[in-house]
């Protein structure tokens, strides 16, 4: 059944954001062209709160987060050792959700979201079934025992797809499993985003 993609789409083009960032294809944001109101395509220039706001809502928007945890990394985050917008972009790539993503073994961070709530992954043979699970270095995240027989998994075993893995991780597609070799840095975010905003708006 073909899934109705407009309203990720939409966002994304409000946003600023390319579609393949969230797993869907870059054509996609191709629409119908309209000359209804042209004037509304010129939009002035940005406060600097809108700009801020933008980045806040792209990343939490990308990885399906809502405000209260958002808030929640970013505390975490200023409390930390290191550059602030760096830190909370690391933490957030730690994700259970988004590293299922990351190493090829969902489609898109919503599905993955779904996926490891419905119990189908373990991290060090353990069932884990909370997407904000936040992974560490040396954590081995596989699809579990129970779900490797799955059709889904097993059509993934056999495609055997080529998938870019972030070099923190390393995927193993035989055994649908990953490792987590390292903690993510600020250049394996895989989309553009100016995280000093988000800290300045954060901080006022």
């Amino acid at each position: 059944m073909a899934k109705n993609m407009e309203p990720i789409v939409k966002r994304c083009r409000v946003l600023g954001i390319s579609p393949a960032v969230m797993g869907y294809p870059a054509n996609s944001s191709k629409g119908k062209s309209t000359k209804r109101n042209p004037a509304a395509q010129k939009r002035g220039k940005k406060s600097e709160y809108a700009l801020q706001l933008n980045e806040k809502q792209k990343v939490k928007f990308i990885y399906g987060i809502m405000e209260r945890q958002f808030r929640m990394y970013y505390e975490k985050a200023a409390s930390s050792n290191g550059v602030t917008g760096e830190v909370l972009l690391s933490i957030i790539e730690r994700r259970l959700d988004n590293v299922i993503y990351r190493l090829g073994f969902a489609s898109t961070r919503r599905s993955a979201r779904q996926m490891v709530t419905h119990g189908h992954y373990t991290v060090n043979g353990k069932r884990v079934d909370i997407a904000s699970y936040l992974v560490k270095p040396g954590d081995v995240i596989a699809v579990s025992e129970k779900s490797f027989g799955n059709q889904y998994f097993k059509k993934m075993r056999e495609a055997n797809e080529f998938v870019i893995t972030p070099k923190w991780l390393e995927r193993d597609t035989e055994h649908l499993k990953g490792t987590v070799v390292a903690m993510p840095a600020r250049d394996d975010i895989d989309f553009d985003v100016e995280e000093h905003l988000i800290v300045e708006l954060y901080s006022k």
